[in-house]
């Protein structure tokens, strides 16, 4: 089963970093965001990556192309002018990278990744956050409903202090409550027939596509209680930095 993986938008809530780069190569720990959800992925045995390009696509190209090579040893014969790579990591991972336009809307890249994922159940994911969703679970649950989508639900991040008021007065503050509520998590579990949901590349995959899949009852919620956290601003950075510092960043699964 193949992944799809949104990196082409512009990362303007990032610009401190996206001004030179793609968000999704955006570092956590010295490896770019995109690494991390790709090891995630591999992890449960999804090793087939179709990657939509767009903003910067060219840096994607080019780290994917020399990840061996900066990953590992390299033995270069100058008269030859041979270089070869060997120690370090080796992954046995497909990469398909696509350029799908620079100003094209997320349903409209997703639509254009249409002929490269082998007209059958595919994953998608956004290339910007971590989790500890188990993908395994995920699946098993999408195929046991039949319909053509399945949305990870997580709670949003708390960020603020919650104040209970009455007349005026504070009868109870609770520092960085849990939601209650569900957000998009950016993770599907998605049939080919979603294709036919999105009408081009103007197409905003949040908006019309999934409000007409919910209507014509084909999207179901898959809904995940543990860690996820998106990297949508500086701060969010930061803070992913300190669980990867941490030396136990809950979305790292793999050795």
């Amino acid at each position: 089963m193949k992944v799809a993986i949104l990196a082409g938008g512009f990362g303007s809530r990032l610009s401190e970093e996206t001004v030179v780069r793609p968000k999704p190569m955006v570092e956590i720990g010295g490896k770019p965001i995109l690494w991390h959800i790709m090891r995630y992925y591999a992890h449960f045995g999804f090793k087939e990556f179709v990657i939509a390009l767009g903003y910067k696509g060219d840096y994607i190209k080019k780290w994917m192309a020399d990840y061996c090579a900066l990953n590992g040893d390299l033995t270069v014969e100058l008269g030859k002018g041979r270089v070869h790579a060997h120690g370090g990591e080796a992954v046995d991972w497909t990469v398909e990278l696509i350029e799908t336009g620079l100003y094209t809307n997320t349903g409209g890249r997703i639509k254009r990744l249409a002929p490269h994922l082998g007209g059958q159940t595919f994953m998608l994911a956004w290339g910007d956050g971590v989790s500890t969703v188990d993908l395994r679970r995920l699946l098993d649950f999408h195929r046991s409903h039949g319909k053509l989508a399945t949305i990870v639900a997580v709670h949003p991040p708390p960020r603020f202090g919650q104040l209970k008021i009455e007349e005026g007065h504070v009868t109870e503050f609770t520092e960085k409550p849990i939601d209650s509520g569900w957000i998009n998590g950016g993770m599907f579990v998605l049939e080919p027939g979603v294709f036919e949901y999105i009408e081009g590349d103007d197409t905003l995959w949040e908006k019309e596509p999934l409000e007409r899949l919910a209507a014509d009852g084909e999207l179901m919620a898959y809904r995940h209680e543990g860690f996820w956290q998106c990297m949508d601003t500086l701060r969010d950075k930061v803070l992913l930095e300190k669980y990867w510092e941490s030396g136990n960043p809950p979305w790292r699964v793999w050795e």
